[in-house]
């Protein structure tokens, strides 16, 4: 399994910036796709990006143009940052890990807040 620790959230104002970090507790070469999911109250958890090995990457429709997702393979740490917050994109932000040889870890999460 593997260990993930995020870190970076908190409270912003609309319009404002955020970076969340994710820090993997082994080597990126073991590891096929990293993401970024958050769950606001209420409602179901939701992709929000994604990157593969390979550095390709996904985004929901609902953050496109807004959040760009990174990794640094030498620090086993990705990257979420978040420009022109919205209110909306209030929820907790989860990291995610797929590879091989393990099972889909989760990091334990952290409080996004964008004040309207």
């Amino acid at each position: 399994q593997v260990r993930l620790v995020e870190s970076g959230g908190g409270l912003v104002q609309a319009g404002g910036s955020l970076r969340l970090s994710c820090a993997a507790s082994r080597s990126f070469f073991s590891i096929n796709v990293m993401g970024w999911y958050r769950q606001a109250p209420g409602k179901q958890r939701e992709s929000v990006a994604t990157i593969t090995s390979g550095d390709r990457t996904n985004y929901a429709d609902s953050v496109k143009g807004r959040f760009t997702i990174s990794r640094d393979n030498a620090k086993n740490t990705v990257y979420l940052q978040m420009n022109s917050l919205k209110p909306e994109d209030t929820a907790v932000y989860y990291c995610l890990a797929v590879g091989e040889d393990f099972p889909p870890s989760w990091g334990q999460g952290t409080q996004v807040t964008v004040s309207s």
